[in-house]
């Protein structure tokens, strides 16, 4: 994919040396103990403010029977967050020095998206996208900052691939005026043309130089967002389930859905960290694929708690939707989220048709419970903890003997 890439062994930047400021050199890919810092850890947790903001605002749209407007409005706001959130991730991966300057225009972005959060629910009921423009400007305007920054430490190829990220990046900034300057009917096709340009910022930029990601890093970094994602739906499902029983009593019709949700989500778990993905990662092609597939996988296990508060809503009569359209709000998400894992993570560690059937036929099996009414969810969680149980015994039963104290995968 490229004609020259960043050094396999490149030094690992001085961290010993004292003062707020250093070098924004390249790390190393082969550092030892590479693992995601405190400061990532609080990146991710402000972030799923924003998304537990969007999931809420999904599900108010379709518990009132406006389920298209509510999932585009999901999906471009989701969009805003997952992109600012990975191109930060990628970022430090390759480039973070831990110097003050580098966690204060880290802690910029944090107050960025939290400005977007704040203007979720108008974006969702008001179509007024000011206030999830400017947080994303802001955390956009913070990452220029720090491609300036590596472009200032760097030489030859790899200045020009960090100026092109900065310039990039701001160009796509100048597109994004259109939701704010464009009538409400162009605003779609502002999202459809700028999304699609913002991906592309890096497939240009490390067009002839590849910076130097740690494989590890990163896919301890997905993996951590994943379980605070899920975490989050655990919670918007924890807190559907108790209103439900305190304000009406409705304990019976709401355990089959507590319980599908729960299996739901732990077999969602379960098969994302079976395998260990970080030894796929190996070129920009296979990692750039992997990474922008997350969107799905984010987005998808987002939409499965704000499905579960809408399965809720409708056992307690709030939700002004058929039983068809609550248990397809927890089914269909369900089901991308199987299929999607499976096609960028699990499917490469499969031997034979049948493990590699395992995950699809799971996701029809689930779409197809949609038609069970009241017992849709707690069937859809027993399908998937299934697809776990048979993923696992097929993985074991055809290990090698050397394989056999290794992990089993779905």
């Amino acid at each position: 994919m490229t004609s020259s890439s960043a050094s396999e062994s490149a030094p690992t930047p001085d961290r010993s040396r004292p003062g707020p400021l250093r070098r924004m050199t390249a790390r190393g890919r082969d550092e030892a103990h590479r693992v995601a810092t405190p400061l990532e850890l609080f990146f991710d947790l402000c972030f799923v403010v924003a998304i537990a903001q969007a999931g809420a605002e999904l599900m108010h749209f379709m518990a009132e029977g406006h389920a298209g407007e509510g999932i585009l409005n999901y999906v471009m706001i989701f969009f805003a967050i997952w992109w600012a959130w990975m191109n930060f991730t990628w970022f430090a991966s390759a480039y973070d020095n831990d110097d003050a300057l580098f966690r204060v225009v880290t802690l910029v972005q944090i107050a960025g998206v939290l400005v977007l959060a704040a203007g979720v629910s108008r974006a969702f009921e008001n179509h007024v996208f000011l206030a999830v423009w400017l947080g994303y400007v802001i955390m956009r305007l913070a990452l220029i900052t720090q491609w300036l920054r590596a472009a200032r430490s760097a030489e030859g190829a790899e200045r020009t691939m960090a100026l092109r990220y900065a310039v990039g990046v701001l160009l796509c900034q100048v597109g994004w005026l259109g939701l704010l300057v464009l009538p409400e009917s162009g605003r779609a096709w502002v999202f459809l043309v700028m999304a699609p340009l913002e991906m592309c910022v890096p497939l240009f930029a490390e067009r002839n130089y590849v910076t130097s990601w740690h494989a590890h890093h990163i896919s301890e970094r997905f993996g951590l967002f994943t379980i605070i994602v899920l975490g989050e739906s655990v919670s918007a499902a924890t807190v559907a389930v108790k209103t439900g029983v305190d304000e009406h009593d409705a304990l019976g019709h709401l355990l089959p859905i507590a319980v599908g949700g729960l299996l739901v989500v732990f077999a969602a778990w379960w098969i994302y960290f079976a395998v260990p993905i970080h030894g796929f990662l190996r070129s920009n092609r296979q990692s750039f694929l992997w990474g922008y597939g997350h969107y799905l996988i984010f987005s998808s296990a987002a939409a499965i708690g704000a499905g579960l508060e809408v399965a809720v809503e409708q056992a307690v009569g709030k939700a002004h939707i058929s039983a068809l359209a609550a248990s397809a709000a927890v089914t269909l998400p369900t089901a991308l989220y199987l299929l999607t894992v499976w096609l960028l993570h699990a499917r490469h560690f499969k031997v034979g048709i049948t493990q590699q059937l395992v995950l699809p036929v799971t996701a029809l099996l689930v779409i197809l419970c949609t038609f069970l009414g009241e017992w849709a969810v707690l069937v859809a969680g027993v399908l998937a903890a299934l697809a776990v149980a048979v993923g696992v015994i097929l993985t074991t039963r055809g290990s090698a003997p050397r394989e056999r104290g290794t992990a089993a995968a779905v």
